[in-house]
């Protein structure tokens, strides 16, 4: 956290942790003292996907969404985001429409329970191998109506919708105004600027609907991260080993990316008449 911290961030995103497994009230004024903001990011297992056709399943699903949200707040955040809907994971048969129905009615009284805490639920949209539920932003907009509250938003992901959207940068501006939380992750998860992905046009979008907000680095290799976290994303091959090197440049990458959209937009308003 206090390299985070040091090296310009704003917002330390922890993958879901267990409370029982750390000290919540140090964590939580650690994070005060650094003035870093807090987001928790996570994909329901198996064994507690909300969309399934066990009762039991969907019941432990629900304890698991209120526990992270009961989290995020004792941790002074007010994000939870990640696939939050289904499990994460490939799926071997398509979504039900009894999946889809039991999955937003399941969703809409976490919801509440959220909304009680002031934290939003932001639905990260996945590609087809980690979820077979929101693949794309139209289909988690559509998720969202259904579910019908004022504090679900989407997540949106770079490296995802880099594979699933035909158009990443019309993707954003039509998701516009439910946008809550944004990942900005390489095509082959290492450092921006090395892979496929255009993120001039991402930047662009973002820019264009207004976008305020913070825009998370999202990065993995095996030789730092959790190895269940790794085998879940399937990280088969390590493009970075010093984190800290990678963190510096996608900050780097981020701020002039983001800064240089704004000017772009700035110039294309401007008639520079004499």
């Amino acid at each position: 956290m206090v390299r985070s911290h040091e090296l310009g961030f704003d917002l330390i995103e922890f993958s879901y942790i267990d409370p029982s497994q750390v000290d919540v009230k140090w964590l939580a004024a650690r994070l005060q003292d650094l003035k870093l903001d807090v987001a928790i990011s996570m994909g329901l297992p198996p064994e507690g996907d909300i969309s399934s056709d066990d009762a039991s399943t969907v019941a432990h699903g629900t304890e698991i969404l209120k526990t992270a949200i009961a989290l995020t707040r004792d941790l002074g955040g007010t994000k939870l985001a990640g696939i939050l809907s289904s499990a994460h994971g490939k799926q071997e048969a398509a979504l039900t429409r009894k999946g889809w129905d039991t999955s937003v009615t399941t969703f809409a009284k976490v919801a509440d329970y959220a909304r009680e805490a002031c934290v939003t639920l932001n639905l990260e949209v996945v590609n087809r191998f980690e979820s077979n539920m929101l693949n794309t932003a139209a289909q988690g907009m559509a998720y969202i109506a259904d579910v019908g509250a004022s504090n679900v938003f989407l997540h949106l992901d770079t490296f995802h919708m880099n594979i699933e959207e035909a158009d990443v940068g019309l993707a954003i501006r039509h998701a516009a105004d439910k946008i809550g939380y944004v990942h900005i992750g390489e095509s082959h998860r290492g450092y921006l600027g090395t892979g496929n992905i255009d993120f001039a046009a991402i930047f662009d979008a973002l820019v264009a609907i207004g976008w305020q907000d913070y825009v998370t680095f999202e990065s993995f290799s095996s030789a730092i991260v959790d190895r269940a976290l790794s085998l879940k994303t399937a990280i088969w091959r390590d493009l970075w080993t010093d984190n800290v090197a990678l963190a510096k440049h996608a900050h780097s990458f981020i701020t002039l990316g983001m800064e240089t959209s704004r000017l772009k937009a700035e110039l294309t308003q401007k008639a520079h008449l004499p």
